[in-house]
């Protein structure tokens, strides 16, 4: 069976079912056989298309996180049911049916998108291809790493063989059923698809949109992070800061501009944001007090990336997107820093940590205002980057795998909401850290539901 032809037709109709208004992947053509991608060209075609494959990254993660908070007036102003449930870690019915705010069909879409390059270039045996196979491998390797850090438990080397992980689809065959692979499974798929991406890949990228070598390596240290590999984190991280090692200097920007962070600058190694779900919106979404004062009255970042709002609260304008309707969940050289910076410290290796921690927060600071760290203990450092990652990555999809990788190293972070009098609670290691999977989904498909 060509499978390539008869799904690539599926795509298209999965394209106008999901999301309303998509354009064709490929130049509008009569014959809808002659849209079927048979160029390397064609098949780029398929992957630059942004709707399809930079955007819709999990938001449900972001809005368990601790980012944030709504009021009784925010939350009650929700208008689906389901986003409510998922704002108070309810067990089940935390996604809406259908597309839209289902983050499971977007993932899966992207990965049916990049199953299909991947495959085709194989049946076609098509020369000249390798930085676009890279490129495919490199987007489903980052869908799959969203998806398990969302919908599967944390990664732990003892049990990981037998955890729940997510289906691993691997061509674009749509016939056979689903079944959920253990963690480790999932992780071996991530980890193995990047390691051929970083071989395939430019060291540049022609749009930020695109793979290149240091997004491979930076997904690579993200998830070997995640996994508790602090050696492998570290050492992807600075191999992926060869490729760029740019720091925005706040110094620089202007806390007056709307938006004082500007879309597709330096610090970008890969463009890609979450869904906004709308529970995290720019105009509920609330940064709690803890949280805005762990900045100090010299780092920039308390004024460039909020507003402090005439009742009080305290709004999140910092999005690297250049706009308040999308949140990043691309990789950044600021996240590389940290990831290398904990995984230094980790190991033990104290001055190379702290040379990290100062060059990013040297950007981070008022000029003349900032004073290096002296005579930190191993424990300290840790802390200390730790908080800083709690301060430079707000709203980028990764507080939740933070909080899931933490606690398993015991770190005992309970999360609590208050809702109309009524409180709400998220003890480290709850089973709920494994999303819902979507119940539509799991009547179409028959695979597990997450434990209760």
């Amino acid at each position: 069976m060509n499978y390539l032809t008869h799904n690539y037709r599926i795509i298209i109709i999965l394209c106008t079912a999901l999301l309303s208004g998509c354009n064709k992947l490929l130049d509008e053509k009569s014959d809808l056989k002659l849209s079927t991608p048979e160029s390397v060209q064609d098949f780029q075609a398929l992957l630059d298309r942004v709707t399809d494959v930079n955007i819709n990254y999990a938001g449900s993660g972001e809005v368990c996180s601790d980012n944030y908070y709504l009021t009784d007036a925010g939350y009650a102003g929700l208008k689906n049911e389901e986003d409510k449930r998922l704002y108070t870690w309810q067990p089940d019915h935390v996604a809406l049916s259908g597309t839209s705010g289902n983050d499971w069909r977007y993932c899966y879409k992207t990965i049916y998108s990049a199953n299909s390059v991947i495959y085709g270039i194989k049946q076609k045996n098509l020369t000249g291809a390798d930085n676009v196979k890279g490129q495919a491998l490199a987007i489903r390797a980052s869908r799959y790493l969203d998806a398990v850090i969302v919908w599967a438990p944390v990664y732990n080397k003892a049990t990981a063989d037998r955890d729940l992980g997510v289906p691993l689809r691997l061509d674009p065959d749509m016939n056979p059923g689903s079944k959920r692979a253990s963690v480790k499974a999932c992780f071996d798929q991530i980890i193995q698809d990047l390691n051929e991406a970083k071989e395939l890949l430019p060291a540049k990228p022609i749009a930020l949109t695109r793979a290149s070598k240091g997004f491979a390596y930076g997904l690579l240290a993200r998830a070997y992070l995640y996994m508790g590999d602090y050696n492998l984190a570290l050492a992807n991280a600075l191999e992926a800061l060869k490729y760029n090692n740019l720091l925005i200097d706040y110094n620089a920007l202007n806390p007056n501009d709307k938006v004082p962070i500007k879309d597709m600058n330096v610090e970008f190694v890969f463009w890609g944001t979450m869904r906004l779900a709308p529970p995290i919106g720019v105009s509920i979404a609330f940064i709690p007090e803890t949280l805005y004062n762990l900045y100090g009255e010299n780092d920039l970042r308390k004024e460039i990336l909020f507003n402090k709002n005439a009742n009080g609260t305290i709004s999140f304008r910092g999005d690297y997107t250049g706009s308040s309707n999308s949140k990043i969940m691309g990789v950044t050289t600021a996240e590389l820093y940290l990831i290398a910076a904990e995984g230094y410290a980790r190991s033990g290796q104290l001055l190379e940590a702290e040379k990290i921690v100062e060059k990013l927060q040297s950007n981070r600071w008022k000029k003349g205002k900032y004073s290096p760290m002296k005579d930190l203990g191993q424990e300290e450092l840790v802390t200390l980057i730790l908080q800083e990652r709690r301060k430079e990555l707000l709203f980028r999809g990764l507080r939740w795998g933070d909080l899931k990788r933490l606690n398993r190293e015991g770190a005992n972070i309970t999360l609590t909401r208050s809702v109309a009098g009524t409180s709400y609670t998220l003890p480290p290691n709850d089973k709920r850290y494994a999303i819902a999977i979507p119940e539509d989904i799991i009547d179409m498909s028959g695979i597990e539901q997450n434990e209760r």
